[in-house]
C-alpha cells in the first residue's frame, strides 16, 4: 500500500516527490476491447497516468435504470495493468464537449447548486458509483491517487456552499485520496471553483507562467498541476476543423515542465462520441450566450493520439519533451486495419412514421408542444403533429423556440427545414392542413450558462400571431435502436442461423422487398428511390476484420448502426465526411448495417462505402 499526499510543493508518494505526466482518455469514448491499446500508447508518449471523467447521463439513463456503472471499475483496473496511475473526474458535471455534460435530462431541481432535491440525486448516484473508486485508491492498493470535486465551477457559479457538500459527500462514502478542483487562471473562476482543503489546479493551453503565476495569488502552497492542457481542440458541424501546430503545443508542454508543474494532457488520445453522445457549445464570445454550435461525432480533437489510436506528429514531438522527465515504453502494436473494402448492400426501407410507431414512446396530446424532457428523449427525436384550421388564407408558420433542427411537412409534402436561427416556414400555410415537424436534438448545451436548457419547441407553434393548440407528439429515443436481435429479421425455421440476403429460399430474406421483418414489427419495403427519409437496412460483407471508415457520400444527416453498435451521427455539413468503425463491432462474413436518415437519402442508388483508414502523414524528423 502506498500514501499519495501535496506537500507545501510537490506531490508526494510515500513521502518522496513525485511528478505526475497525465493524459485524458475517457473510457466512454473508446470501445473497451481496445482500451489496452490506448493506455499503452500513453505509455509510450512517456505518461504515467491517466485521467477520466464519468458521464452520469451514460451510465443512469433513465432514474434508477443503471447501465453498465462498474465500465469505470474496469478501466481503472485497465490502468493499473497498464503500469499507469489515476486521476477520476466522477462529476456530476463534466463538461467535456458530452451531452448536457454529463448530467442526465431528467434531473429534478436547480443542477450545480446546494438545493436539496438536486444533492439528493447527487448523493444517490455517488453512492452507486464511488464504492468501485474508493476500493481502488492507491492507499488500499490501486491505481486512484485523486479525485475531482465537481468540475470548473468557478466558469459557472459560485455556491461555495455546494462544493463543500460535494467533498464532505466524497468523503462520506470513503473517499481519502486528495481532493481537488480545476478551474481557469482567472480571478472570478478561482474564487467561485475553489474549496478550502481541496488543490487548487488550473486549465489552459498556453502562458503557462502566467498562469500558475495567478494560482499563486490565490494558492500560494501546493503543487502547481495543470488538470487540463489544450493540446488541441474539438470541432462543430458546420464549422472549419480544429488544428494546434504540433512544435507550438509541444513548447507550451516544455513551459508547463519547465515550471516544476504537473500536467494533464488534454486530451491525450480524444476517441469518439459514439451514439450521439456528442455535446454542444454556445457561441457569442465570453458569455456563451449566442448561436447553437453541436459538437460533431469525431472527438479526434487533435491529439497527440488519433481518434484510430495512432501516434501523431504531435505524440512524437510531445514524448521527446517528456522523455526528459521520465521513461518513454515502446510502442506497442498497432491495431488492425480492414483487409479488404467493400460496398454496403442496401436491401430495405422504412417510413419514418412506421419506425416511430414501432419504436416510438407513447404519444401525448395536450394545448402545447411538449419539450424533449417532458417525453423522456435524450437523444433522438419527436414528431409534432397539429392541424391548422380552415378555411383560412395563407399565413406564416412558426416553431417559437425551437431547439434545434425540424424538418417540415405539410399535408404530407415537405415544405422546408427549420432552425433556432430561422423559425419561420418559407412558405405561408393556408388552413385546413396538417402539419408535421420533425425536430432533433443536436446536442444538449455542455458548458456556460444556458446548460441544461431544455430541447423541442419550447415556446409554441404559431400561425401567423394565433397560437394552434391540440398539438399531438411522439418521441423516439435513439437508444430504442440499439438492439439488433431484435431488429434481425429472422429465420423462423432456425432462429440460430443467420438469414442469407442471396437466398430467395429464406423465409425471411432481407433482399425481398414486401417481406416484413416480423421480429422487429417495421415493415420494410423496397429502397424507394426518391431520397426519401427512413431506416434504410443493408448487409455488409467484411474479409479482414479491423479499424475502417465508413464513407456516406450523397447522404444528408442521421445516424449509422453496425451490428447493434450505434457510430454517431452523420451531417453532409461537415466539417466531418466519415465514421469510425472500430474493428472490434466487425465480425468475418456478414454484418448488419442500419441507416436511419432524418432528412434526404441518395435518390440514384443510396450506397455506403466501408474502407480502412487513410495512412496517418509520418513526422520526417527523427525521434529519440
Amino acid at each position: 500500500m502506498s500514501e499519495f499526499s501535496t506537500g507545501e510543493t510537490d506531490f508526494l508518494l510515500d513521502g518522496r516527490p513525485v511528478r505526475l505526466l497525465s493524459g485524458a482518455l475517457h473510457y466512454f469514448r473508446v470501445h473497451e476491447a481496445q482500451w489496452g491499446h490506448r493506455l499503452a500508447m500513453l505509455r509510450a508518449m512517456g505518461l504515467n497516468c491517466v485521467e477520466t471523467y464519468v458521464p452520469w447521463n451514460l451510465h443512469e439513463p433513465r432514474p434508477g435504470d443503471f447501465r453498465d456503472a462498474q465500465a469505470l471499475g474496469r478501466f481503472l483496473d485497465a490502468a493499473q495493468e497498464a503500469g499507469l496511475w489515476a486521476i477520476v473526474r466522477p462529476g456530476p458535471y463534466i463538461c467535456a464537449e458530452w451531452e448536457n455534460g454529463g448530467l442526465p435530462h431528467w434531473l429534478r431541481g436547480r443542477a450545480r447548486t446546494s438545493d436539496a432535491v438536486y444533492l439528493g440525486q447527487v448523493e444517490r448516484w455517488f453512492r452507486r458509483l464511488l464504492p468501485q473508486v474508493v476500493e481502488r485508491q492507491v492507499d488500499r492498493g490501486g491505481p486512484v491517487l485523486m479525485v475531482q470535486v465537481e468540475n470548473e465551477y468557478g466558469s459557472y457559479g459560485s455556491d461555495t456552499g455546494y462544493l463543500r457538500r460535494l467533498a464532505e459527500l466524497l468523503r462520506s462514502v470513503g473517499v481519502t485520496v486528495p481532493l481537488f478542483t480545476s478551474d481557469g487562471p482567472e480571478d472570478h473562476m478561482l474564487t467561485g471553483g475553489s474549496l478550502p482543503g481541496a488543490l487548487a489546479t488550473v486549465n489552459f493551453g498556453s502562458d503557462a507562467r502566467a498562469a500558475f503565476q495567478t494560482l499563486r495569488r490565490y494558492r500560494p502552497d501546493g503543487p502547481l498541476m495543470c488538470m487540463e492542457f489544450w493540446c488541441g481542440w474539438f470541432d462543430h458541424w458546420g464549422g472549419e476543423h480544429v488544428v494546434r501546430d504540433a512544435g507550438d503545443a509541444a513548447e507550451a508542454l516544455r513551459e508547463i515542465l519547465e515550471c516544476g508543474a504537473s500536467v494533464n494532457l488534454y486530451m491525450a488520445h480524444g476517441g469518439t462520441n459514439f451514439a450521439g453522445w456528442s455535446g454542444a457549445n454556445r457561441g457569442g464570445g465570453a458569455l456563451h450566450d449566442g448561436p447553437l454550435e453541436p459538437d460533431v461525432t469525431s472527438y479526434d480533437y487533435d491529439a497527440p493520439i488519433d481518434e484510430y489510436g495512432r501516434p501523431t506528429e504531435k505524440f512524437r514531438r510531445f514524448r521527446e519533451v517528456l522523455a526528459e522527465y521520465g521513461p518513454v515504453a515502446e510502442l506497442p502494436p498497432a491495431p488492425a486495419v480492414l483487409g479488404q473494402p467493400d460496398e454496403v448492400l442496401l436491401s430495405g426501407w422504412a417510413a419514418l412514421s412506421a419506425v416511430l410507431e414501432k419504436r416510438g414512446g407513447t404519444p401525448v396530446e395536450g394545448p402545447v408542444p411538449p419539450t424533449f424532457e417532458e417525453l423522456d428523449v435524450d437523444r433522438g427525436l419527436v414528431r409534432y403533429e397539429v392541424d391548422v384550421p380552415g378555411p383560412r388564407q395563407p399565413y406564416p408558420l412558426i416553431a417559437r423556440g425551437l431547439r434545434d433542427l425540424a424538418v417540415v411537412y405539410v399535408d404530407g409534402k415537405r415544405a422546408g427545414v427549420l432552425t433556432e436561427d430561422d423559425v419561420r416556414l418559407g412558405e405561408p400555410v393556408a388552413g385546413p392542413a396538417r402539419v408535421e415537424l420533425w425536430v432533433e436534438s443536436l446536442g444538449r448545451v455542455n458548458y456556460g450558462p444556458r446548460s441544461g436548457e431544455a430541447k423541442g419547441i419550447t415556446g409554441g407553434l404559431l400561425h401567423e400571431r394565433q397560437f394552434l393548440h391540440g398539438v399531438r407528439a411522439t418521441g423516439l429515443r435513439l437508444d430504442a435502436l440499439d438492439s439488433i436481435d431484435t431488429l434481425n429479421p429472422v429465420n423462423p425455421v432456425n432462429p440460430a442461423a443467420p438469414v442469407d440476403p442471396a437466398d430467395p429460399a429464406d423465409p425471411v430474406n432481407p433482399a425481398d422487398p414486401v417481406n416484413p421483418d416480423s421480429s422487429a414489427g417495421i415493415g420494410f419495403s423496397a429502397i424507394p428511390g426518391d431520397g426519401s427519409p427512413g431506416l434504410y437496412r443493408g448487409v455488409l460483407s467484411v474479409r479482414g476484420a479491423g479499424d475502417a471508415v465508413l464513407e456516406l457520400p450523397g447522404w444528408t444527416r442521421g445516424f449509422v448502426w453496425v451490428n447493434g453498435f450505434n457510430l454517431g451521427r452523420y451531417w453532409s455539413v461537415g466539417p466531418q465526411r466519415s465514421l469510425y468503425v472500430p474493428g472490434p463491432v466487425l465480425r468475418e462474413g456478414g454484418n448488419d448495417v442500419w441507416v436511419l436518415e432524418l432528412e434526404e437519402a441518395p435518390a440514384d442508388g443510396p450506397v455506403l462505402r466501408l474502407r480502412a483508414p487513410d495512412p496517418i502523414p509520418l513526422d520526417p524528423r527523427p525521434t529519440s
